[in-house]
């Protein structure tokens, strides 16, 4: 009799064993940290593409940018328990809120290796010149330095500090070059305001429009 109880609880574990593995396996499967893919694709995805090639002319193409200027961006647009968001953005603000440093690097390497498709929107050609003019010239009569002299002579940017710009949508950059001039972004050491606040509204409508049309 007792030989039988113990080939019945000899047979009940093995039964319990392979269930307590696959809960160990769960538990370890959902502990996981999620890819920059995964958070790309669940957290981003709205605003910027999978891919981050956002096709909305007010949300900046991030794919192909550098991966340190994403990462210096994302951490920017973060709160934290004693200080403000460094850069002003409620939507930004509240969609890194969950992310750690660690997911804003893998995001900013995961944008760097994707491949940018440019903005497509055309412009007019007037525009484009007079934007030409002071991307690669500058304004020496208003003191306007070029703005190859920080994003380089194709628009790629300079390695950590100064992004690329070559392609970017030109809504999104005349937005950005407004919120610098008026002190809504500041979280570039005011490089950007000493630029801005010498320029015409059509000179950064000219620019903006030039640099969505450099590959």
């Amino acid at each position: 009799m007792k030989m039988i109880k113990n080939m019945v609880m000899l047979a009940a574990l093995a039964m319990v064993a392979p269930l307590a593995a696959e809960e160990t396996a769960a538990d370890s499967s959902a502990a996981a940290p999620a890819s920059a893919q995964e958070i790309a694709s669940g957290v981003c995805a709205g605003c910027h593409n999978p891919d981050g090639n956002s096709v909305i002319p007010m949300n900046p193409i991030l794919a192909g940018q550098q991966a340190e200027y994403i990462t210096k961006q994302l951490m920017d647009f973060k709160a934290t328990e004693t200080e403000p968001a460094k850069r002003n953005s409620p939507v930004m603000s509240s969609m890194v809120a969950a992310l750690s440093q660690e997911d804003m690097k893998k995001l900013g390497e995961y944008y760097a290796q994707q491949k940018t498709i440019p903005s497509q929107v055309a412009a007019d050609e007037k525009l484009l010149e007079t934007g030409k003019i002071l991307y690669h010239g500058g304004n020496i009569e208003n003191g306007i330095p070029a703005c190859a002299s920080c994003h380089g002579p194709t628009g790629s940017g300079i390695v950590p500090r100064y992004p690329g710009v070559a392609g970017q949508h030109a809504e999104y950059t005349l937005t950005q070059l407004n919120q610098f001039n008026t002190g809504d972004r500041a979280n570039d050491n005011k490089v950007m305001q000493k630029v801005v606040h010498r320029m015409s509204a059509n000179e950064k409508r000219a620019v903006s429009a030039y640099i969505s049309t450099m590959r």
